[in-house]
């Protein structure tokens, strides 16, 4: 828990305690990202509090995400502050709770998280015996393998893809010209326990088409008023 209010990671650490889970408190940025930098890999989740002394919670989320780009993070923001929610989301952050909040509500939204992660890693890990050189989707010009987790665009790599940002274009991708609405994409990629709102898809969208942009033109388009589709048939070999 990345907290500067020590009497909130305080009472948090009741709750957590109750549910036999282990906190590590930082109380500012600079001493979060060295901690997440030391051990990552002892960490399963970690809540994050955008307004922190010494470095704010953007930038330390863009730290973590250069350490572990799967390492699920909810972002702690103020109540109604949406622009701070979307940067945030913007940056890699998987959720947000906002401030005052409920102890109980938190610790379903850790554990809604920590379950899809966890599905999510099964479903890998069994995949990973069927591994094979083949790709699952290929369009005019991009390839996909869903168990590699390989994404090229006319055969250059895009690299640094979060998870969602992989599943957000492969469900696309899958079914080209189709436009998918926000809720949909929120649904078949986050599930129906997901807690957040639309705008976390277009914040996941956004920076998608960003990594995407890197290696070719924009193939995720938006259909005003409804949503988003995929579609490189238009683009010139």
């Amino acid at each position: 828990m990345i907290e500067d209010d020590t009497s909130v990671a305080e009472m948090m650490g009741m709750f957590f305690k109750k549910e036999n889970w282990e906190q590590d408190v930082a109380v500012d940025g600079i001493e979060a990202v060295e901690m997440f930098k030391a051990n990552a890999k002892k960490y399963d989740l970690i809540t994050l509090d955008l307004n922190l002394p010494k470095k704010d919670g953007i930038q330390v989320a863009k730290e973590i995400r250069q350490i572990s780009p799967t390492i699920p993070i909810i972002m702690l923001t103020a109540r109604g502050s949406e622009s701070d929610q979307v940067l945030g989301l913007g940056v890699g952050a998987d959720d947000y709770v906002s401030k005052p909040f409920s102890p109980i509500a938190l610790i379903a939204r850790i554990k809604a998280l920590h379950r899809r992660v966890m599905m999510e890693e099964t479903q890998f890990k069994e995949e990973q015996t069927q591994i094979s050189d083949d790709f699952d989707i290929k369009t005019d010009h991009l390839k996909i393998s869903k168990v590699r987790r390989e994404v090229l665009f006319d055969d250059h790599a895009v690299t640094t893809l979060t998870p969602k940002e992989f599943d957000l274009l492969y469900t696309m991708a899958q079914k080209p010209k189709q436009v998918f609405s926000r809720e949909q994409l929120l649904e078949l990629i986050w599930g129906y326990e997901y807690y957040g709102e639309e705008r976390t898809v277009d914040a996941h969208i956004k920076k998608l088409r960003q990594k995407l942009e890197k290696v070719g033109p924009q193939v995720i388009q938006t259909v005003w008023g409804v949503g988003y589709k995929f579609d490189d048939s238009q683009i010139n070999k």
